[in-house]
């Protein structure tokens, strides 16, 4: 699946980090894929950690294909 971030939307309310490892934040609280600084799209296998991180997030900051 893929999942793509939409910085412009994120409010740094930290709920994705709390679902999912695969999300982190930059300095200024928005979201980025651990360890990816600039990667706005990443191809990630289908787990229930991640639906529940993309679900959750109150400003669809998260997007998945």
């Amino acid at each position: 699946m893929k999942v793509t971030l939409i910085p412009d939307r994120c409010i740094a309310c930290g709920l994705c980090q709390t679902y999912s490892e695969l999300f982190d934040y930059h300095d200024n609280g928005i979201v980025k894929f651990t360890e990816e600084d600039d990667l706005l799209e990443k191809e990630v296998p289908v787990t229930n950690d991640v639906l529940e991180a993309i679900r959750e997030c109150p400003t669809h900051a998260l997007l998945k294909d």
